[in-house]
C-alpha cells in the first residue's frame, strides 16, 4: 500500500502505476483520485472532514493497509520539511507497525530533534528507499 499526504495524491497514482509495472499489487488511499480531481480539498478542512466521515475514509484505508504485506510512505518535502510525515500518515504507520507490516519510507525522515514526530517514525525502524523503488525488489 502507498500512504502519504493527500497533497501527494497525483504522485501516489503515478507511483502505483510504476510499481504495478514492476509486478507489485498496489493499493492507494480510497480517495486519492478525488484529491487529484480536486486538489483544493486538502485545504478545505470543513469539506474534507465531511468527506472523511461520510465516506468512512480512514476505516477503508486502514482496511486496505491491513490487507497489504507492506506499506510505502511517500514522504516528499512539504511545508519546508524534507521527509514530511503528516498526522494521518503517522496513524497509518502506527497501525502498520502494530500489524507487523514492513514499513518503507521513500526518503529519510527528519532528525527527531528537529521534529518531535520523527522520534516515533524512527522507533518503527522503517526501511529507507532513498527515492529508489527498485530497492523494493531486493
Amino acid at each position: 500500500m502507498l500512504c502519504g499526504s493527500m497533497s501527494f495524491a497525483k504522485e501516489m497514482l503515478d507511483v502505483q502505476a510504476q510499481l504495478s509495472k514492476m509486478g507489485h499489487e498496489v493499493f492507494v488511499p480510497c480517495d486519492a483520485e478525488l484529491h487529484v480531481e480536486d486538489s483544493g480539498l486538502i485545504d478545505d478542512l470543513t469539506v474534507d472532514r465531511a468527506h472523511l466521515i461520510e465516506n468512512n475514509v480512514m476505516k477503508r484505508c486502514f482496511d486496505l493497509l491491513a490487507q497489504s504485506d507492506s506499506v510505502v510512505f511517500l514522504n516528499y518535502p512539504k511545508n519546508g520539511v524534507d521527509g514530511y510525515i503528516g498526522t494521518s500518515s503517522l496513524m497509518e504507520m502506527g497501525l502498520a507497525y502494530y500489524l507487523g507490516k514492513e514499513i518503507f519510507l521513500l526518503f529519510a525522515h527528519p532528525n527527531p530533534e528537529d521534529h518531535r514526530w520523527a522520534h516515533e517514525v524512527a522507533s518503527f525502524q522503517p526501511t529507507i528507499l532513498h527515492g529508489d523503488f527498485d530497492a523494493l525488489n531486493n
